[in-house]
């Protein structure tokens, strides 16, 4: 599925709208599994209006503390290939390269990387932007009937696959966001008691 989507003027008035279609995706928004995510993937011109939505994400001073990295065809084959060496030096080596199925499988991943700007906005905010990034972009992918998941392994955290993906010493990867079609669709799983996590303070 692919729409052109409205880019606003900047000023543009951008009044609330309610959407019982939107409440219902989000109410049974679940990541699919990333193994079970195949061909087809987005396009170029559907990936662009997924990262158009995502970039839309709260951004406390208008810093834009991210960026993204997109990997498909022969450049996630080589970072997968690259990954499988970089296994070696786990402490797990074996678990470590059973984790890169959840990167071979699907046929787009995108990087989301924390990229803090120096700025009075605490960096902790600048963070929780990067987050918020790919949260938007799990949603946006459901809404255009794509499977997604939001992955931190390993690989994630390790400074030489940092590296390997040209990140600044200030930088730090979000998440890997993988995007494809599920073969199988995903099944609910536990939920919070909100009762137990909710606290309502009285005037």
């Amino acid at each position: 599925m692919s729409a052109k989507l409205p880019i606003p003027e900047l000023g543009a008035p951008l009044p609330t709208v309610g959407s019982a279609e939107m409440l219902d995706r989000l109410a049974t928004r679940r990541s699919a599994s990333a193994p079970l995510l195949a061909a087809p993937g987005p396009d170029a011109a559907q990936l662009q209006d997924l990262l158009l939505i995502a970039a839309r994400a709260p951004d406390h001073g208008k810093l834009f503390p991210w960026r993204f990295i997109v990997l498909r065809d022969a450049a996630k084959a080589a970072f997968a290939d690259t990954l499988r060496q970089r296994a070696e030096a786990q402490p797990d080596p074996d678990r470590a390269r059973t984790a890169l199925r959840k990167l071979e499988a699907p046929p787009v991943a995108v990087v989301v990387v924390s990229s803090p700007k120096a700025a009075a906005i605490p960096a902790w905010e600048q963070e929780l932007s990067a987050g918020a990034v790919c949260t938007l972009l799990l949603l946006a992918a459901q809404a255009m009937g794509f499977g997604a998941n939001w992955i931190t392994d390993w690989y994630s955290y390790d400074r030489t696959v940092a590296d390997d993906l040209g990140l600044a010493a200030t930088e730090r990867v979000a998440g890997f966001v993988y995007l494809g079609t599920s073969t199988e669709a995903p099944l609910e799983r536990v939920r919070p008691d909100l009762a137990a996590l909710t606290t309502v303070r009285e005037a």
